[in-house]
């Protein structure tokens, strides 16, 4: 399932911007290769991910994670809570969207 991203720009010499369509690829990562760093893990509420947790079992993941490579494994972005409810209900992969983005 591919997900895309809009985003404007002013073409040279146009009068009105243009919309250019970016492809994210959603990935199925193993979760034991993503690492939360400290900061983010201080954020973490977890009965907001147990109930995300019974969500997902009902309704399925609706919205990837968003992780970064940093040559030797994944650091997550975005996601957390849908981090840990997946964990929570046992499972080894999760499927993100692997982005790039600035380091904490």
């Amino acid at each position: 399932m591919d997900s895309c991203l809009n985003a404007l720009s002013m073409g040279e010499g146009a009068s009105a911007p243009t919309v250019k369509r970016l492809m994210l690829r959603i990935h199925k990562i193993r979760i034991d290769d993503i690492y939360v760093p400290t900061a983010r893990r201080r954020t973490l509420h977890p009965e907001t991910a147990r109930l995300l947790a019974e969500d997902i079992l009902e309704n399925g993941m609706k919205m990837p994670i968003q992780v970064r490579s940093d040559g030797k494994r994944y650091v997550l972005v975005e996601g957390l809570h849908r981090l840990e409810a997946v964990k929570w209900l046992g499972e080894a992969e999760i499927e993100a969207y692997l982005v790039q983005a600035r380091k904490h």
